[in-house]
């Protein structure tokens, strides 16, 4: 199978509200750094979060604080956060003496933070998976290297000193299968074990990457793992609702233990045997099993030590204190509970006491002891209360067992979170989005100002929906999404060009709209990366300059010292720079720009100096004759006149924009058009195109003839651009040297204009060197003031990862500063577009309709089609030689079509002053659907 082909894509997440630190979607994962009593936290949004716990947090192996639990410790205080990753973050370690946090994410990567580090740049990746990573496991905190899993089906040790992969283990081993994905990994010096959804526990030499050996006794997922100290005993907890004890020694399971009655999720120990562990479950129970001093771990003691309102997806203890995680965004901490200080004794049925005559007994001192509805059987051959020797002697009858009732129903402190997005939904004008967050707050955003517009309270989305949609018809041209809590924007190269707006639909300040034409378009997503990238352009022209003086210099120094080396430039030189054809898989024809006429016979070939070029340039400031590569991924001139058409459309489109002062010009009419017309216009045209002069006077060539007269202010004299077809013969090809082959990025297109100018110069260094950077304007493209705390990323995708990676990650404040990085990382396509303001060539979308006179009251506006032959349809395009069906541009307005049909059944008076004319619009009606179009509708809107 083919590979899939990488291509980048840029990805832009809008800036919430400012507010206190904190998630915005669920943690995932819970870690403490008990030396500076410091906890950190890892969720959905990507972000990594430390909160001082302002608590003394004892090693694991000191006494615990005895002091009244009626004291309250300080508030946990917010520290410091990080948007670490793109995706939900899966696991978090400490490493290296808690100076580390490793973070393992859903975008594949595995990074590296230093937390104490006054750097605010993003954490170093360490390492990349193919799909997503899952789990992370250290083997202690003076190793120098973590372990990852994902659902790559692979495990890999990664060193901690940016040395990448140390070792790379297969996790479904020779009998790999699809249920290979590493979900829980645990690790010691000596042992690393991993376990997933093939319910198989694989237990593998960290030194050599081989297997030592599998256990086999699951049913379901293993969800988490931990080794002793000595590596001779692993425990799992699985979605099985089981706790199994294996014994590396025995090489069997030596205990199941069933105190669950849901999936477990999430199992914690800080003692060197894991005679004491925490472990959590789906329905929100968290237990503490304590088996110190029994011989067996069934006669351990379990204890309820709390319940949550939601599933528990990590727990961690330390101190007196137990933090939980949930699919909240907040985390609570819960006091602990002393295993040590016995059980209560149940109450006897068979002794009844009058309540009104029996004394009061005296309240117990000392500890309280643990309620005797809180204690949990361990499996079903154990004895309620264990046998610790700290607990009565005398052992409770499981008859009396009922209900049973956690310790702690109610968390001591909540660390509180944000409310981040959950929903999002795109409008029909695709600048504007509905987004609702977990409270159920509904915002509209402007995806061009990034900027949240209207709030609408707690309410339902479809409600609101009904209240700010609109009927407009505007192309797909972004991805949205709400995966990390906040609304993100995908652009990718195939189709962030294929919607526009007409300028007058915009809310652009009444100031700024007399710069436009009238029906002018913008283009969404040429309008949102060229401020995105505004530094990036800016900074490129002030280079720009400074290098063509520095070039200029080095030629007329090249010139004086070396006077009969230099040419007298003839015609067969080059006047302007010119486009170099990067390398000769991508030596294709060159064809002009759609917005200028161009000779049939005139071509050039950019690896000769002596070919012809075009006299003419696209502008006046421009040094490129209006002539582009056509290669795959070729792209289009587009217009920094002001004017909004796309560059892609075709000249022939009935009422394309071309970048001409004239109000309305011939390309009003070229949006309208037979099929077979478009099908032959643009760029499939021949250069040599007979009945020039005939064709340009007809608005369907062959078909209609029809001079259009001055009533719509068009000029006759505009000629139809031509295609150069340029064919090199195989001799040719193998004649051209071989050309310079550039980067696919920002630097490639900076090289190429380069060494475009150093080749002019070359020829001529008397003459001029005009710059080749022609960014869009802003009329074209009007200024947008983005907010800097808008993030930007350069995303790409392969055929080979599941998600897209970063190439870079930054903000719209620093892009600026990061431009020898956005240099490697911006890609061909986006460099093109800010520096040349040119497009990927996509072939534009058209619609297809009849006119027809309403009832037949009016004389028809084409001619009426003749008789299906052999009992065909009518209307079937096969049979429809004679034009009736017209096509035209999606965004085309529907007073465009009434002006084509008043032309067409009320041709103007030459000698009638224009200003005269009533607008078609005012005494013609388009009907569709039985229904009156308004004349600022579009084509597209109609059906």
């Amino acid at each position: 199978m083919a590979r899939k082909l990488s291509h980048q894509r840029v990805t832009y997440v809008l800036p919430l509200p400012d507010a206190p630190g904190g998630h915005r979607l669920g943690v995932n994962g819970l870690t403490v750094d008990r030396q500076n009593s410091i906890l950190y936290s890892a969720g959905r949004d990507g972000v990594i979060c430390s909160w001082d716990l302002n608590v003394p947090l004892p090693s694991s192996s000191a006494p615990k604080d005895t002091s009244s639990p009626d004291q309250k410790p300080s508030p946990t205080g917010f520290k410091t956060q990080v948007q670490a990753h793109s995706h939900w973050i899966n696991d978090i370690v400490l490493a290296q003496d808690n100076s580390a946090l490793v973070s393992a994410s859903s975008d594949t990567t595995v990074r590296l933070w230093r937390p104490h580090s006054e750097s605010t740049e993003v954490p170093e990746r360490i390492g990349k998976h193919t799909d997503y990573v899952k789990a992370l496991a250290s083997p202690g905190s003076h190793a120098t290297w973590v372990a990852s899993g994902g659902l790559d089906q692979k495990v890999y040790l990664w060193d901690l000193n940016g040395g990448g992969e140390v070792l790379n283990i297969n996790a479904g081993g020779e009998d790999s299968t699809d249920k290979g994905s590493v979900y829980a990994l645990g690790a010691v010096s000596s042992v690393l074990a991993s376990g997933g959804p093939e319910n198989v526990v694989r237990v593998w030499d960290p030194r050599s990457g081989k297997l030592v050996t599998k256990f086999v006794g699951h049913t379901d997922n293993i969800r988490d793992i931990m080794i002793n100290q000595s590596g001779d005993t692993i425990m799992t907890g699985s979605s099985d609702q089981t706790i199994k004890i294996w014994s590396l020694t025995a090489g069997r399971c030596m205990n199941t233990l069933t105190m669950h009655n849901d999936s477990v999720w999430s199992l914690y120990s800080d003692h060197p045997d894991l005679s004491v562990f925490y472990s959590s479950d789906r329905s929100g129970l968290v237990a503490k099993t304590d088996m110190r001093g029994s011989a067996d771990p069934d006669q351990g003691l379990c204890v309820a030590a709390l319940q949550e309102h939601e599933g528990v997806v990590k727990v961690v203890a330390a101190g007196d204190y137990v933090w939980t995680a949930t699919p909240k965004s907040s985390i609570n901490r819960w006091r602990d509970v002393d295993t040590t200080v016995g059980i209560e004794q149940p109450p006897d049925p068979d002794r009844t006491i009058d309540s009104a005559t029996a004394p009061a007994t005296p309240p117990e001192k000392g500890p309280k002891k643990i309620p005797f509805n809180a204690v949990l059987q361990l499996s079903a051959t154990s004895i309620i209360g264990g046998s610790a020797p700290t607990l009565n002697s005398s052992e409770p009858n499981l008859e009396t067992v009922g209900l049973t009732l956690p310790v702690h129903s109610q968390p001591e402190e909540t660390i509180e979170g944000q409310h981040g997005l959950i929903k999002c939904l795109m409008l029909n004008d695709r600048r504007r989005t509905l987004t609702q967050d977990s409270a159920g707050e509904v915002v509209l955003w402007d995806l061009l100002k990034c900027i949240p517009v209207q709030t609408f309270g707690k309410r339902h989305m479809d409600d609101v929906e009904s209240e700010v949609n609109t009927v407009d018809s505007i192309g797909h041209w972004c991805t949205i999404d709400v995966r990390t809590g906040r609304l993100s924007v995908i652009l990718e190269p195939n189709r962030c060009f294929d919607a526009e707006v007409y300028a007058d639909e915009t809310d652009l300040p009444p100031s700024d709209l007399y710069q436009f034409r009238e029906d002018q378009r913008i283009n969404l997503g040429k309008w949102i990366l060229r401020w995105l990238f505004a530094p990036v352009v800016d900074e490129e022209i002030r280079r720009d300059s400074e290098y063509r003086q520095a070039a200029i210099a080095r030629a007329e120094e090249n010139a004086r010292l070396n006077p009969l080396s230099t040419s007298v430039p003839g015609d067969d030189i080059p006047r302007s720079v010119g486009i170099p054809i990067s390398n000769p898989q991508q030596r294709t024809n060159l064809r002009p720009s759609s917005d200028f006429p161009a000779s049939p016979n005139v071509g050039f070939n950019s690896g000769t100096p002596s070919s012809n070029y075009l006299s003419t340039s696209m502008q006046s400031n421009s040094p490129f004759p209006g002539f582009e590569p056509d290669t795959p991924d070729a792209t289009v001139p587009t217009n920094s006149q002001p004017d909004g058409g796309s560059s892609s459309f075709s000249s022939n489109d009935y009422f394309s924009k071309r970048p001409l002062a004239a109000p309305q010009t011939d390309n009003d009419r070229s949006l309208l058009s037979p099929p077979d017309a478009a099908s032959n216009s643009g760029l499939s045209q021949s250069p040599a195109e007979p009945d020039k002069e005939e064709r340009k006077k007809s608005l369907f060539g062959k078909k209609f003839q029809m001079n259009f007269p001055k009533k719509l202010g068009r000029n006759s004299t505009d000629t139809k651009p031509q295609i150069l077809e340029e064919k090199a013969e195989e001799s040719e090809i193998s004649s051209i040297k071989e050309e310079k082959v550039y980067e696919p990025n920002l630097c490639g297109v900076v090289d190429r204009i380069r060494d475009d100018y150093e080749e002019f110069l070359a020829t001529n260094p008397d003459r001029d060197l005009e710059t080749a950077l022609l960014p869009s304007s802003e009329d074209e493209t009007p200024r947008l003031e983005i907010p800097s705390r808008t993030a930007v990323f350069i995303q790409e995708e392969t055929g080979d990862t599941a998600v897209a990676s970063d190439l870079y990650r930054g903000s719209v404040g620093r892009i600026g500063e990061d431009l020898e990085r956005l240099k490697k990382s911006i890609p061909h396509w986006l460099g093109e577009l800010l520096l040349k303001n040119q497009i990927p060539f996509k072939e534009q979308v058209k619609v297809a309709f009849v006119l027809k006179p309403f009832d037949d009251t009016l004389p028809p506006v084409v001619k009426p089609e003749p008789p299906a032959p052999n009992g065909a349809p009518p209307g079937n395009p096969s049979t429809n030689n004679n034009g009736s069906r017209l096509n035209a541009n999606r965004m085309l307005r529907t007073k465009k079509i009434l002006a084509y049909v008043a032309e067409r059944i009320d041709p103007a008076n030459p000698d009638e002053p224009t200003e005269s004319v009533m607008p078609p619009e005012e005494y013609l009606e388009l009907y569709c659907q039985k229904m009156v179009c308004s004349s600022l509708i579009l084509c597209s809107q109609s059906y």
